[in-house]
């Protein structure tokens, strides 16, 4: 028995004796894999969370930069625009002559549309989407991206117009008539094409009538009448252009 004891400790002795071998850290490329993994079953979170190891290894300015991209879909892709924008800004930053710029800028843009609110709320996200669509179609018109961002560049500029719609409208309601007329006239200089623009006629007579300005308030009511014979204002502007006589 004691032949078989004595080898027996001193085999537990030699292994507690030997030092543990610790298992190799997981490589950049590691991690990269992994949150392809999470980004292919939907999970962001999980998936973002794997590619910022990889940006914290600064293993190649190249695989940085593909963490960095991959990062700022999977914020995009979970609805988190604010997010979203915020890492294609400091990626476009970073590598301004990136290959994928048209691409980048497209994202960035829809990140910012997707922030819109409505025309009585802030417009910083639109203009925001503006520039950006407006910057992608200027520097890069030959790029697929380009063309596809024409009736979102219309839409921006559509929704600036009825902000300035609205805050026209207040200052004409509170009886700011300058500033009503400022805004209106700035409608047709800036953004031409508006949808509404028979509508900012209308309140433009309104806000110079109002204001004592009779001659400008009959022009602006022909000029609604001449362009825009059947718009729901006519029947209005006609009685007040009467009342003007």
């Amino acid at each position: 028995m004691r032949r078989l004891i004595l080898p027996a400790i001193l085999l537990f002795l030699a292994a507690a004796c030997t030092p543990s071998r610790v298992p190799p850290a997981p490589t950049a490329e590691h991690y990269l894999q992994e949150g392809e993994s999470y980004f292919d079953k939907g999970l962001y979170k999980e998936a973002i969370a794997s590619w910022e190891k990889v940006r914290e290894s600064y293993y190649s300015p190249e695989l940085n930069s593909l963490a960095e991209m991959k990062i700022a879909e999977a914020h995009y892709l979970a609805e988190e625009y604010v997010e979203s924008a915020a890492a294609y800004e400091d990626f476009l930053k970073a590598h301004p002559n990136h290959e994928r710029t048209p691409q980048i800028l497209y994202l960035l843009g829809m990140s910012y549309f997707n922030q819109m609110l409505s025309a009585d709320r802030d417009q910083t996200a639109t203009r925001n989407a503006l520039v950006t669509f407006q910057s992608l179609a200027k520097r890069f018109p030959e790029s697929p991206r380009a063309r596809e961002v024409a009736p979102f560049i219309e839409r921006c500029k559509n929704r600036l117009a009825d902000h300035e719609l609205y805050v026209g409208n207040f200052y004409l309601r509170t009886e700011h008539y300058e500033a009503a007329i400022h805004r209106f006239k700035g409608i047709f200089t800036l953004f031409p094409d508006f949808r509404h623009r028979d509508r900012a006629y209308f309140l433009l007579g309104k806000a110079y009538l109002d204001s004592g300005q009779r001659e400008k308030a009959a022009e602006a009511f022909k000029a609604l009448q001449q362009e825009f014979p059947d718009s729901e204002d006519i029947d209005e502007a006609h009685q007040l252009m009467d009342n003007l006589d």
